[in-house]
């Protein structure tokens, strides 16, 4: 298995923890989780130095989870009501933090559990959330204290513990299994746990969902509009159910600034279910703030698929929420990659639900997440246009393209990451890399060098969308990555990135220029591009070689500028 099949783990805690063990173990889902458990209750120890456990054994993930007054000495003085400095226990868990940076360069990722005391320690009572003296009060700053010493390493996370505990309820703490075996969480927040972390490996692996599809009817609002009339749906008012689907609404357009998109597939004359989004007083969702729709009586399996052939998504990326059971089933039954969550019957549940959904954490948020969707829903309107205009050069021409070329940096490091790691389609390799890595694969030994391309048209912007590097030893150059956003694929941004690999290779006066394509199910649309690039493809080593004497001409109605 490659790393992103399987992650070797190691769990690092001052009790314990076998039984989240366990729960890793028998997680199913890829990725797969092989856990190691650390030496019990010799966390500073663990952490401290190199140890012969990372020298022998190599770990994509370390998960640290400790307990506030066992591994912050002078915390657990307050909790004990002694008179202890509160900057005395912050001093602490700088400490703490620096021992978690220095294994930061040992392994690939590094979980860390916020800290949380057994919800029937009360402290001080009604003081107990007092600056200065409370425990309550003293934990929660740690807490800040820790994630603002360790937001600055890109690969480690600090997650919460609390909300695991939350769930469990009275049951998170069990002093039977304490005294007996050391174990001071229930069950309920163990397998809690393990599932967060199985599904942040997932997210880390590139199995982020990027968009909803939504039905319409009883699951947008109440009743059937084509029936009862858009003035007659359930949606807001003096009513306990349109308040919730209001709320239900809103969350939706919540997510869309985290970067997720919405559609919807629904079975509905358009133009009546479009009035009833444009009309309703208390609609919260607009067909504006949707990146497409397919409103019609057919099949919403193939409405599926045909829609994400449109917007140029796998269905893969695709949940689908529909309040009919027998809908769900067909799409399950034919569409296994789409995310079909059982639904609640009950609408005042569907909100609560909808943000349960785990299948949209990122590890970052770009710029580009925060206006995916603004971008989509003006690529739709780019489509609106170009049904007008016949030629796909006349359409493009109208476009007013602007591409802007940089060179890698600070500001643009994050970006570029999530770009290699998420884009599949338009994707020479598809090898996937941290900050770090690629930071030291461009101070390798040959010359190395990454441009990004931020793309623009009268339409909108469309942000950071493309990256191509190129390394050099002696004279000849290897094209390492060629990454293009699907947004934007089809609009000659492909050979605007082509264009400026190549005219860098001409003036260092390379020979030869080659790039080896590493095919996957997913990224034929780069093969067949590059297929009609002008290269020469030696299928056999499947590597593409340019002939350094040709030239290659950019499309003469985009606008380059260089930065």
């Amino acid at each position: 298995m490659n790393s992103r099949d399987s992650y070797n783990c190691i769990l690092i805690s001052d009790f314990n923890i076998d039984n989240m063990a366990g729960y890793l173990r028998s997680i199913t889902e890829v990725p797969k989780i092989n856990v190691v458990v650390a030496p019990y209750g010799q966390v500073m120890q663990f952490l401290s130095g190199d140890t012969q456990e990372y020298r022998q054994n190599k770990y994509d993930l370390a998960i640290v989870w400790t307990q506030p007054h066992k591994i912050i000495a002078s915390f657990n003085d307050m909790i004990n009501f002694k008179t202890v400095s509160v900057d005395d226990v912050l001093g602490e868990v700088d400490d703490f933090a620096s021992h978690l940076l220095g294994i930061c360069d040992k392994v690939k990722y590094v979980f860390v559990a916020s800290w949380v005391l057994p919800i029937y320690n009360r402290g001080l009572g009604m003081l107990d959330m007092k600056f200065g003296i409370g425990t309550a009060n003293t934990l929660m700053r740690m807490n800040v204290r820790l994630s603002e010493n360790i937001c600055g390493a890109s690969n480690i996370y600090l997650l919460d513990a609390w909300r695991w505990a939350g769930i469990a309820g009275k049951n998170m703490f069990n002093p039977r299994s304490w005294y007996m075996g050391k174990i001071p969480y229930g069950n309920e927040v163990f397998r809690e746990a393990a599932v967060d972390i199985s599904s942040f490996l997932g997210v880390l692996s590139g199995s982020t969902k990027k968009i909803i599809i939504l039905d319409l009817d009883d699951t947008l609002w109440g009743g059937i509009v084509g029936d009862v009339g858009w003035e007659s749906i359930s949606l807001g008012g003096h009513n306990h159910i349109g308040e919730a689907y209001v709320d239900f609404q809103s969350a939706l357009k919540s997510l869309t600034n985290r970067g997720v998109l919405l559609a919807v597939v629904s079975k509905n004359d358009e133009s009546v279910a479009l009035e009833a989004m444009e009309k309703h007083p208390e609609m919260v969702l607009k067909p504006e703030d949707l990146a497409g729709w397919k409103i019609n009586w057919k099949d919403k399996a193939q409405n599926i698929v045909d829609l994400m052939a449109d917007l140029n998504l796998g269905v893969e990326s695709a949940v689908f929420i529909d309040d009919s059971p027998f809908e769900r089933g067909r799409v399950r039954d034919v569409l296994r990659e789409v995310y079909t969550p059982e639904w609640p019957e009950d609408k005042r549940f569907y909100t609560q639900t909808l943000l349960s959904l785990r299948c949209f954490d990122t590890p970052y948020i770009s710029v580009e997440d925060v206006e995916r969707s603004k971008m989509y829903v003006s690529e739709r309107k780019r489509k609106a246009v170009k049904k007008k205009i016949v030629s796909q050069e006349e359409w493009l021409r109208s476009c007013d393209i602007k591409v802007t070329v940089d060179e890698i940096n600070g500001s643009s490091i994050k970006r570029t990451v999530q770009l290699i790691n998420k884009t599949n389609q338009m994707n020479l390799t598809t090898r996937r890399m941290s900050e770090d890595v690629l930071a030291e694969w461009l101070e390798g030994d040959n010359e190395r060098k990454m441009w990004t391309f931020r793309v623009s048209d009268r339409f909108g912007d469309s942000g950071l969308c493309g990256i191509v590097s190129i390394e050099s030893a002696g004279r000849e150059g290897r094209i390492s990555d060629f990454v293009l956003s699907c947004r934007v694929m089809g609009r000659k941004i492909e050979e605007t990135m082509l264009y400026t690999v190549l005219n860098y290779a001409h003036s260092l006066g390379l020979k030869e220029i080659y790039a080896k394509y590493i095919s996957t199910p997913r990224n034929k649309p780069c093969l067949e591009f590059w297929e009609k690039s002008g290269f020469t493809f030696n299928e056999k080593d499947n590597i593409f070689i340019w002939n350094i004497g040709k030239k290659f001409v950019p499309p003469d109605f985009i606008t380059i500028e260089t930065i």
